[in-house]
């Protein structure tokens, strides 16, 4: 295994630099406005915000790239992280974070597509399952990082943010300073709503709540865990949880989904994560000891919905649109991550912090609901043809080049790269 990583160790670093750096980036902006007096609405622009620009930068950095070189782009981009994260501690203010927000969306997902391609071109086929793996396992490490790392300082003081900024720059070091030849072109990804929607109905209403749920829950679970007298070094601990549980999640219920429809695996799920997130809404817990588990199964039922819808969707998929479906369905996930917090948090603002779990219940009902009327409608796939689960990074930290990283993508070499622009979508 060391001889398939080292020749990609840089990388891997400068992935695990960025990824916990914009995991303390993301809590320490929902903790440090809510100190300063921001409105539930105006924190629920921040994760709005932040999926404009991460899916402009998924359709605009091959562009970037194309234009000025994958090195350049990449140093820029992880510059413009750094000096974003420094201006968000100066300046104080709900609008200037909101555009902001916007900004570091588009350069870290562009920072990440660079990243991604590169690893890619140096994968074979060999080591390509080697090397998704170990990115899934940093992708994860960075994330909890970033989170827990929340808690050694003030959110109301310069301090968080400036290690955030040192975090961006640090990632810059070893992709810059590394050997490896530049990678090929970035993947274009196109968004095909109709023929997405047509190769499975469930997959694309699922992912596009899942979305909705996920941007409000990422974005405003913090005011939430300030508004019942949690800590910061617990909000933390509780929002980093939610991503370890889910992470350990994905791989017995992906083997489930496996063996019976998957969509019954969606509703379970779906079901359960509904069920303890109208519990929560209820008790509205104070206390850490009852808050943590409670958040923790929350996570664990959450959180793989987005890699069974994808692998539904791929079970449909010609293996020659995997890709093109994955980075499609990625896109889709980010137009409801614009829509999630914005609504939440109007809820929240009429009916109290509390009813943010209410809100995602009410989300997670409705993928349920919409699954088990397709059973209704479509007969489940024999297991045979069914595609394999395989368990995904966090979508708020995926692009169409982890798609194309993925060594499931090798199953068709001489792929078109928008193929989904072609005709012959399969039959709902």
């Amino acid at each position: 295994m060391a001889r398939q990583i080292v020749p990609v160790l840089a990388l891997l670093l400068s992935t695990a630099m960025l990824l916990t750096g914009n995991g303390m980036h993301s809590l320490l902006l929902a903790l440090s406005g809510a100190s300063a007096g921001f409105s539930t609405t105006e924190l629920g622009l921040l994760g709005t915000g932040w999926a404009i620009g991460f899916v402009a930068g998924s359709l605009g950095a091959p562009y970037v790239v194309r234009r000025v070189g994958h090195i350049r782009a990449f140093a820029s981009a992880a510059a413009c992280a750094a000096i974003l994260i420094i201006l968000n501690g100066l300046f104080v203010e709900p609008l200037a974070w909101f555009a902001m927000r916007i900004g570091s969306g588009f350069v870290i997902s562009s920072a990440f597509m660079i990243l991604e391609s590169w690893l890619n071109e140096r994968a074979t086929n060999e080591t390509r399952g080697t090397i998704f793996s170990v990115y899934l396992m940093i992708s994860y490490f960075g994330l909890t990082a970033g989170q827990l790392s929340v808690g050694l300082g003030d959110p109301t003081t310069t301090t968080l943010f400036m290690l955030g900024a040192i975090l961006f720059c640090l990632a810059v070091l070893p992709t810059t300073l590394s050997t490896s030849a530049a990678p090929q072109p970035l993947t274009r990804t196109s968004l095909d709503l109709k023929r997405l929607f047509a190769n499975s109905p469930v997959a694309f209403i699922s992912v596009l709540v899942i979305g909705s749920v996920n941007g409000a829950f990422g974005t405003l679970a913090a005011v939430w865990g300030l508004g019942i007298g949690l800590g910061t070094a617990t909000i933390g601990l509780m929002m980093a949880m939610t991503v370890v549980s889910g992470a350990l999640i994905q791989i017995p219920v992906g083997y489930l989904s496996d063996k019976v429809d998957r969509r019954y695996t969606i509703i379970g799920a779906a079901g359960g994560a509904a069920l303890i997130g109208l519990v929560i809404s209820t008790l509205n817990p104070g206390s850490p000891n009852i808050v943590l588990p409670l958040v923790a199964i929350y996570g664990g039922l959450a959180y793989p919905l987005y890699g069974l819808s994808v692998a539904h969707a791929n079970d449909y998929a010609d293996p020659t649109e995997f890709v093109a479906v994955s980075g499609g369905l990625l896109l889709l996930y980010g137009m409801g991550t614009m829509v999630g917090p914005l609504a939440a948090s109007a809820a929240m603002t009429a009916f109290g912090p509390a009813f943010l779990f209410a809100a995602t219940a009410i989300g997670h009902i409705a993928i349920a609901g919409y699954a088990f009327y397709r059973t209704t409608r479509r007969a489940a796939l024999p297991e045979s043809v069914r595609d394999s689960f395989r368990a995904v990074p966090s979508a708020r930290a995926f692009t169409p080049e982890t798609a194309a990283l993925d060594p499931r993508a090798d199953e068709a070499p001489n792929v078109d790269p928008d193929p989904l622009d072609d005709e012959g979508a399969h039959d709902p």
